[in-house]
């Protein structure tokens, strides 16, 4: 740090700083002369020499001491009012709130939350009240609307899901994330999202989507970050069987195998052994607890678990790791699916050992849900999967759209799972570091 430099700055004539610097020294020489005439007081000259006496009373001392620390409070207070004024037009809450829930969060547990689509966001929104230290992992595979248009046209990763959870660890009131979140309704941008144009061009002007995505998050302020599953152009391929047929085809894109229906038989990405991003490993390697879903199952869930090097870091990691089942059923992906038809899904394509926990949702609310809602029925009585893994079940709906999980709820049964596991972990409370 140049320190001439900050002093001359700090000693610019207009910018109400000096005043109470001046002030601030002037208290502290008051209060340390208050004190050093305590010490005379107190303090005698003995064994000969002159004994040391003032005049001055202990009340008039005191009184010193006081006004000198009076005036270093008042003049630190109006220091830092001059110092941190051109950021509290931007800060919604008081400045000592804001920092400490910035120390109380920075030092929450380390989550890394796995997925994509519409269903993550509701994960980093529950848990970004306990902690900063969140890591979503989101795929790239995605070819359809506005991110299929700037893939083909740019040749750019498809941004709308890093964009999605961005959007989910900044400031829900904030006008930069509604601004992040808006959608262009007419004329040649009709359909983009304007934090899809924004992720695109500033990967352009950084020279890479790994740097745009730091400086999107430093706009935005987030509470953690967002990183691809891999950095690498991804395709989904799956083998489909056509309803009312036993005809299977073979499909490409995440956009039309949805579009298909029928059921989904396989699904790889192309290339198959495309690398991982290191830095999602290791996220993976260092967290906590590990949350993998909710969303799409075969577009937003496997295109991440496919990827070279995200399931075996799964494995390696010691994280406490959860499935979150979807409340509902997907046209087009799992129509008919139960709990345990998803957990098989997963272990045909990645293997076994993965996840120890399952979450799912065990209330199916009538009101709101829409004649098209198909809930995910419970895992049947014995089945297989109850052999391998903790199924728990809870109260996982939003009220007012029972198909999604409601955020605040889906984060409180994530912490009692991680309170119900601390006994067969280290002696360091999970749910003690998540309240920290």
């Amino acid at each position: 740090m140049n320190y001439p430099q900050v002093l001359k700055k700090l000693l610019t004539p207009g910018i109400g700083v000096k005043r109470w610097l001046v002030l601030l020294t002037a208290g502290v020489i008051a209060s340390a002369f208050g004190i050093a005439l305590g010490l005379i007081r107190i303090i005698r000259v003995r064994d000969g020499l002159v004994e040391a006496a003032i005049s001055i009373t202990w009340l008039e001392i005191s009184l010193i001491t006081l006004v000198g620390a009076l005036t270093v409070i008042a003049a630190l207070v109006k220091l830092s009012r001059s110092l941190t004024a051109p950021y509290r037009r931007m800060m919604p809450t008081p400045v000592l709130d804001a920092v400490l829930s910035h120390s109380r969060l920075n030092k929450g547990i380390r989550v890394v939350a796995i997925g994509g689509g519409t269903g993550m966001p509701s994960v980093l929104k529950g848990l970004k009240s306990f902690t900063s230290n969140i890591t979503a992992v989101v795929t790239v595979a995605d070819d359809g609307g506005s991110s299929g248009r700037l893939r083909r046209e740019f040749g750019v990763l498809p941004p709308g899901d890093l964009r999605n959870n961005i959007a989910a660890l900044a400031d829900d009131e904030s006008l930069m994330t509604q601004l992040f979140q808006y959608r262009f309704n007419r004329g040649d941008l009709e359909g983009h999202a304007f934090g899809n144009l924004f992720i695109t061009a500033l990967a352009g002007v950084t020279g890479s989507l790994e740097s745009a995505l730091v400086e999107t998050e430093r706009v935005l302020n987030i509470q953690g970050r967002v990183l691809p599953a891999t950095l690498h152009e991804v395709t989904l391929s799956a083998k489909i069987r056509l309803p009312d047929s036993n005809t299977i085809i073979q499909v490409q894109g995440e956009s039309q195998i949805s579009q298909t229906g029928g059921e989904i038989i396989d699904l790889n990405i192309l290339p198959e052994r495309v690398e991982a991003f290191s830095g999602s490993v290791s996220a993976i390697l260092e967290a906590d607890i590990i949350t993998i879903g909710p969303g799409s199952l075969y577009t937003s869930i496997l295109p991440n678990l496919l990827v070279k090097g995200i399931a075996d870091a799964l494995r390696a990691t010691n994280a406490y790791k959860i499935y979150i089942c979807n409340i509902a059923t997907q046209p087009g992906e799992t129509q008919g699916y139960s709990v345990a038809d998803h957990v098989m899904a997963l272990e045909k394509h990645i293997g076994r050992g993965v996840f120890q926990l399952v979450l799912a949702n065990n209330v199916f609310p009538v009101e709101n849900a829409g004649k098209n809602t198909r809930y995910v029925e419970i895992v049947p009585p014995y089945h297989e999967i109850t052999q391998r893994y903790e199924i728990r079940y809870a109260d996982l709906v939003d009220v007012q759209r029972p198909w999604r999980h409601d955020p605040h709820k889906l984060a409180q049964a994530i912490i009692a799972a991680c309170e119900a596991e601390r006994v067969y972990r280290a002696p360091s409370s999970l749910v003690a570091l998540l309240l920290s």
